[in-house]
């Protein structure tokens, strides 16, 4: 049996795994499935269509899977998926899909909610993301692996942010930042590669030097975006992460922080 404290309140029809535990005085909706070794500490809400994975820990007042802070959601089953190993702190809200977006918000494994962050509908966030303390994600927004999003940074609807990238604290996000980059400001620009965030990362001499030089073709060489990319392909080939910065770059529908 979960291990449920007796001030909670768990619907009958919620799906708890045995060595889920369950703090005072949470709420637990009827649609919401949780995993094993996932804990809930005191005074936490999970409601709607929402399921956790394994060995999350969500704390105290945290509020996930609640509507949709979107007028044109007009109550369709959307779902929220939370995968693995999770931290969500203190006040965290995260919304559930909407039929304008997927249907569905995912969070992916291994990632660090911090306070006060709100993850909005229809987001797909991947794995080993640090949200900090009072980050805003709008609605439809994605952010791959290894990204650091600093305190108090809004991100515009939309915005797709690379892996690897870093947001500075208080910036205001409202175009896509490319794989690897540190970018900061109101409005964010671009300052260069997160170069300690790939150094933590284990990336080699080589594969630094290769994306420092694509960094430089693209983004101040004076060539259009086009001529920069075809020629960042045709010097460095050989390089998995130079290849996906240019991809992603190119594959761009909102506009690149320059």
């Amino acid at each position: 049996m979960a291990k449920i404290h007796k001030t909670a309140l768990v619907d009958p029809r919620a799906e708890l795994d045995a060595d889920v535990a369950v703090g005072a005085y949470c709420v637990i909706g009827p649609q919401v499935k949780i995993g094993k070794g996932t804990e809930m500490r005191s005074h936490v809400v999970i409601e709607g269509n929402t399921t956790l994975g394994a060995d999350n820990v969500v704390f105290q007042f945290a509020s996930v899977g609640s509507r949709p802070q979107d007028l044109k959601y007009k109550g369709e089953e959307s779902r929220l998926i939370i995968g693995d190993h999770n931290t969500i702190r203190e006040f965290v809200s995260i919304n559930p899909g909407t039929a304008g977006g997927g249907m569905v918000t995912q969070i992916g494994n291994h990632n660090l909610l911090m306070m006060y962050c709100h993850i909005a509908h229809d987001c797909i966030l991947g794995n080993c993301n640090i949200i900090a303390n009072g980050a805003t994600l709008g609605g439809h927004v994605q952010i791959e692996d290894y990204v650091i999003v600093g305190g108090l940074v809004g991100i515009h609807q939309f915005v797709k942010v690379g892996t690897g990238a870093i947001l500075g604290a208080g910036s205001m996000v409202s175009k896509d930042i490319p794989p690897y980059c540190n970018a900061t400001g109101d409005r964010a620009k671009l300052r260069g590669l997160n170069l300690e965030g790939l150094r933590r990362r284990g990336f080699t001499r080589e594969q630094i030097d290769a994306l420092k030089r694509a960094y430089r073709i693209i983004f101040r060489s004076g060539l259009k975006t086009k001529e920069a990319l075809t020629k960042v392909c045709r010097e460095i080939p050989n390089s998995a992460e130079v290849q996906y910065l240019a991809r992603f770059i190119e594959n761009c529908q909102r506009g690149i922080c320059r």
